[in-house]
């Protein structure tokens, strides 16, 4: 059995839009997507999808009467998976698995739901069915009519890269040929981001930050600036080297940190050490060309992850980004958006910095990309791509 898993597809809906086109000239700007709204009784910042995304979304919520009860992270991993599946070439006669996750699963629903459960006592008939963990990835099976196996999962923030570790694993296992694999997140409501707040992370409206609200990679800020986007983002596996392939993944690293408290990671990351190293197993650390880094915007964070790929690469570092600067953390989302920026740069041999930092010195040749995530609980995964 083949150890090469070729990446045949990649699509995606988030504020950046929803086709590969948008997505790539919206990177090329240094314009963030943030708005700032109101949540109940509070204001904050928020990448939210534009405006052809959310028709998009709707046309997919009035395509079936049993569509219009969906949560939106449903609808995003629909809208994401439809699209991947007509890149990829696959059709109804390819057998293939879904492994679909999300940090939180049907947000909105569930905080309706149970507000409505507050004032009144009673729950809806649907509150159960469309609010469990294992929608997302049971009604994207549904909608494309796929025939093999369908898997949900939570791994908070490392949702996505751990949805593609599975898929990596089925396949060199022998026991599936392709998969679909990714992560989805709807998480801008009311308690969601009052949740952030309180843990004192959340990016505050303050003057400093009117041009750039998520300082996501600066080592220097003095306070945490998440902020939180929503969208969806999945790929295509299949085992071998395909003619079509976007990426090859070289190498995937995964390691769970031990933990002092519910959200804590050591000062130099040893999750992410260990991921890493697993990840270059097969690979000298200077054949990396860039890293995408987690980088979720948080004042701890970002500084040890960036210790982390100190301690592995040394003094002669990679080129380093994240997305979250510009789109804000999608929570079980963000590892596979992370992925679409990497295989973009490596497509269009043009890497995309971070607008506030000290500019990097760019290499001619982007061909190995190391993409990182990790959520609460220190659970870390690395995937090195290359072309």
């Amino acid at each position: 059995m083949s150890k090469t898993i070729s990446i045949t597809a990649i699509s995606s809906i988030s504020p950046l839009g929803n086709n590969p086109e948008t997505v790539w000239e919206k990177y090329l700007n240094n314009q963030h997507c943030f708005i700032e709204k109101d949540f109940g009784n509070q204001k904050a910042f928020a990448a939210v999808l534009d405006a052809a995304s959310k028709e998009e979304i709707e046309s997919i919520r009035q395509f079936d009467i049993k569509y219009k009860s969906l949560d939106p992270s449903v609808l995003f991993a629909i809208a994401a998976s439809r699209k991947a599946i007509a890149q990829s070439g696959w059709t109804k006669n390819d057998i293939f698995g879904v492994n679909l996750g999300s940090s939180r699963g049907a947000t909105e629903l569930f905080e309706k739901h149970h507000q409505e459960f507050l004032a009144t006592g009673k729950a809806q008939t649907l509150a159960s069915p469309t609010t469990t963990l294992g929608n997302i990835s049971s009604w994207v099976a549904h909608d494309l009519q796929s025939q093999g196996p369908d898997i949900s999962h939570s791994i908070t923030c490392s949702t996505a890269l751990h949805a593609l570790l599975n898929g990596v694993a089925w396949l060199r296992a022998g026991m599936a040929d392709k998969f679909l694999v990714g992560g989805s997140e709807a998480p801008l409501t009311n308690f969601t981001i009052a949740q952030m707040k309180a843990l004192k992370i959340y990016a505050q409206s303050k003057e400093e930050l009117d041009v750039w609200p998520s300082r996501a990679l600066d080592f220097e800020k003095k306070q945490s600036t998440l902020i939180l986007g929503e969208g969806a983002a999945v790929c295509c596996l299949e085992i071998g080297k395909s003619a079509n392939a976007l990426a090859y993944i070289e190498g995937i690293g995964y390691a769970t940190e031990i933990l002092e408290h519910n959200i804590s990671i050591s000062a130099e990351a040893l999750c992410f050490q260990k991921s890493m190293k697993m990840a270059l197993a097969n690979t000298n650390a200077d054949e990396v060309d860039a890293i995408v880094m987690h980088a979720p915007g948080t004042k701890a964070g970002d500084l040890t992850e960036y210790k982390a790929i100190q301690k592995v690469f040394g003094s002669q570092l990679p080129l380093l980004t994240t997305n979250k600067w510009k789109i804000g953390h999608t929570f079980g989302a963000s590892g596979m958006l992370s992925i679409e920026l990497a295989i973009m740069m490596m497509q269009r041999q043009h890497f995309i910095g971070v607008p506030f930092v000290p500019v990097q010195q760019s290499k001619k040749v982007i061909k190995k990309v190391l993409v990182n995530a990790v959520g609460f609980g220190g659970n870390a995964v690395s995937v090195l791509l290359s072309l």
